[in-house]
C-alpha cells in the first residue's frame, strides 16, 4: 500500500508563483527588430530586415482587429515574423494600433482602400519590389482575401490561416447566431451608446465562444507552476489572449451586418467604396491554412475560398493545430518556409 505525502513548502511555492504568473508584470513583446516606416492615424507599418537577403519577393502581413498581432511574434524561437526575417524575407507588419472615439466611423472598407493598400504601395516602394506576397491570419486573412480581389498592386502569392470566408458556416453560440440573424440584438443601439466597442466587450464575445476552454488554462498553470519553461510560455499566452483591443463601430457594423448576417463575401455582394468585391479577380498563388482544432474558426468557414478564386496555382492544408497554436508552435513557420520558398523564386 502506497501512501502520499503532502509537502507544504512545495505546495505553498507552486501557489505562489501561480499567483505571481497571474499578476506578475506583463511579458516583453516584439522580439524581432523592427523599424516603423509609415504611419496613418493609429496604424503603423513596421518592417523587419532579413538576416541574409535571399528573397527579391517582400512578405506583407495583415493580422486580425480584434488583438494585437503579437502572436506573429511570439517568442525568440516561436514566432512567424523571425522565421521569415532568418529565412531570407524583407517582411512588412500592418499594427492597426488602439482605435480612439475618434475612429468610430472607420469601418471594412476604410481599412482595406485606406490602409491596407496605401501600406502595401508604400511596402513595394521601400523594398523596390515588383511584386509582393500578402499573408492574412484570422479576420486579418479575410481583408489579405478583399483586398486582392481588388488590388491594382502586384500580389504574387496569398497565403490566409484560419480565414473566415464563408460566414453561413456557424461558429457562434446558438442563441448569438439566432439573436444576430433574426434582428433580436440591436446593433444600432450598442454601436450609438459606445461609438468605438470597449475591449472588455470585445473579450466578452470570444469567452461565449471558447467557453470552457477559457478557464482551463489557469487549472493547467495550477498544476505545472513550478515549471519555469511552461510558465514563461503560459504568461506570454495568457497577455495575448486578454489583449483584446477597441473595435470600431463601423466595423463592427459590416462584420456582423456584411459578413456574418447575410455573408455577402461569399454571394459576391460586398463593395468597398463603390467597387464590387469578387473574389474570382484573385488569380495569385494561394495557400489556405486551415487548424483541425480551431475553435473559433471552423474550417468550413476557410475551404470555400479554393473554389472562389481564378488561382491556378492554389494549395489547401488542413493541420493539426488550434486557432493560435499554428502561429505559436512553429508550424506555421514550417509550411511558409516550403510553399513559400518554392513561390518566391
Amino acid at each position: 500500500m502506497t501512501s502520499t505525502i503532502f509537502d507544504i513548502e512545495k505546495e505553498v511555492e507552486r501557489w505562489r508563483e501561480f499567483v505571481n504568473s497571474v499578476n506578475g508584470q506583463e511579458p516583453s513583446t516584439n522580439h524581432t527588430p523592427r523599424k516603423s516606416i509609415w504611419k496613418k492615424n493609429k496604424a503603423t507599418l513596421w518592417h523587419y530586415a532579413p538576416v541574409k537577403k535571399k528573397y527579391d519577393i517582400p512578405v506583407f502581413m495583415i493580422y486580425s482587429l480584434f488583438n494585437r498581432p503579437t502572436i506573429l511574434d511570439f517568442a525568440p524561437g516561436s514566432s512567424v515574423i523571425e522565421g521569415l526575417v532568418n529565412n531570407g524575407y524583407d517582411v512588412y507588419l500592418l499594427d492597426w494600433g488602439i482605435a480612439g472615439d475618434e475612429d468610430k466611423g472607420i469601418n471594412i472598407e476604410d481599412y482595406i482602400a485606406q490602409y491596407i493598400k496605401k501600406a502595401v504601395q508604400r511596402a513595394l516602394r521601400h523594398s523596390r519590389a515588383e511584386e509582393v506576397s500578402v499573408i492574412g491570419y484570422c479576420l486579418g486573412g479575410t481583408f489579405a482575401a478583399m483586398y486582392a480581389a481588388i488590388a491594382e498592386e502586384p500580389i504574387r502569392n496569398l497565403i490566409v490561416a484560419t480565414v473566415p470566408i464563408d460566414l453561413s458556416v456557424a461558429a457562434l453560440p446558438d442563441q448569438w447566431e439566432e439573436g444576430l440573424k433574426e434582428g433580436e440584438f440591436n446593433l444600432d443601439r450598442i454601436i450609438d451608446v459606445f461609438g468605438v466597442i470597449p475591449p472588455s466587450y470585445v473579450e466578452a464575445m470570444f469567452r461565449s465562444v471558447t467557453s470552457p476552454i477559457y478557464n482551463s488554462p489557469y487549472v493547467t498553470l495550477l498544476t505545472r507552476a513550478n515549471d519555469k519553461r511552461f510558465v514563461e510560455k503560459w504568461r506570454r499566452m495568457n497577455t495575448w489572449t486578454k489583449g483584446h483591443v477597441p473595435l470600431t463601430g463601423g466595423a463592427f457594423r459590416q462584420l456582423t451586418i456584411d459578413l456574418f448576417k447575410e455573408n455577402k463575401l461569399v454571394k459576391g455582394e460586398f463593395t468597398i467604396h463603390g467597387q464590387k468585391v469578387d473574389l474570382a479577380n484573385i488569380k495569385a498563388n494561394l495557400l489556405v491554412v486551415s487548424s483541425k482544432k480551431d475553435n473559433l474558426i471552423p474550417e468550413g468557414q476557410s475551404k470555400p475560398l479554393m473554389d472562389l478564386v481564378s488561382s491556378k496555382d492554389k494549395t489547401y492544408l488542413s493541420v493539426d493545430a488550434g486557432h493560435v497554436s499554428l502561429a505559436m508552435t512553429g508550424k506555421l513557420n514550417g509550411i511558409l518556409e516550403k510553399w513559400l520558398g518554392d513561390h518566391s523564386k
